[in-house]
């Protein structure tokens, strides 16, 4: 039977740290917490590394976050040889802020790519120094060089990110909200997440469940490091942070 593990990085994405209860740990010592800050590997997104700290102060690194047999399902992967956690007990939760923090920040890059880009999203990766954006794009004229400044006029406007809750309803009369080709957001809840970008959403809205940062100018600069083809018309954006290397 899967657990449903309250996702508390939905709603603030700053969490360092936190308190939880284990509900169980699985057959491969999986940990599933009636609650979280962990980010769980989904979209693109890898999921948080960091540690739990049980009552006598003894840690449990934790190598990976995963979903289990459904999205609500949190698994806190150990590193090896770890101590096993007992149902019931109590810990404190922390993650990896640094590396959590790079990734909110490039996942945001990537949302601003899709507004300079606006071409169906076949594929997408984000990391913590370098992330891909692949596009259905029919022709090659896009550069690196005005690419790099489009997104860094966004960067600069400093505009607001936040998240808001459709209906399926809503999601179905306004199809423009998806962007990816192959992949539509899960559906049936009743409620789906949108990611917005700008005042009132002027800049950008689109289904998503990661991490972002608070607005654009705190995803700091960013270029383009590389356009390569993939295909007759899938176009690979490579973002990473920094300013473009001198030709």
């Amino acid at each position: 039977m899967a657990h449903r593990t309250e996702a508390l990085f939905r709603d603030d994405a700053y969490l360092r740290t936190g308190d939880a209860t284990v509900v169980a740990v699985n057959d491969r010592g999986g940990i599933i917490l009636d609650r979280t800050i962990f980010y769980a590997t989904s979209g693109g997104q890898p999921g948080d590394t960091g540690h739990l700290e049980r009552a006598d102060g003894s840690r449990i690194a934790i190598a990976a976050t995963i979903t289990g047999e459904t999205k609500d399902e949190i698994i806190h992967v150990p590193a090896p040889e770890q101590a096993t956690l007992a149902v019931g007990e109590k810990v404190k939760l922390a993650i990896d802020w640094e590396r959590r923090h790079l990734l909110m920040r490039m996942h945001a890059a990537c949302h601003l790519l899709t507004v300079v880009c606006p071409f169906p999203i076949t594929g997408a990766a984000v990391s913590d120094d370098d992330s891909r954006v692949d596009f259905d794009i029919p022709d090659a004229s896009f550069s690196k060089e005005d690419v790099t400044a489009s997104l860094m006029d966004l960067v600069r406007a400093d505009h607001p990110i936040f998240t808001r809750l459709i209906s399926d309803e809503e999601l179905a009369a306004n199809p423009g909200l998806v962007k990816s080709k192959n992949v539509r957001p899960p559906v049936g809840t009743g409620k789906i997440r949108l990611v917005c970008i700008g005042n009132n959403a002027s800049v950008d809205s689109q289904p998503c469940g990661g991490t972002h940062v608070k607005s654009t100018g705190e995803i700091g600069e960013i270029h383009i490091g590389k356009i390569e083809k993939k295909g007759r018309e899938n176009r690979r954006f490579r973002i990473r942070f920094g300013p473009m290397p001198a030709a």
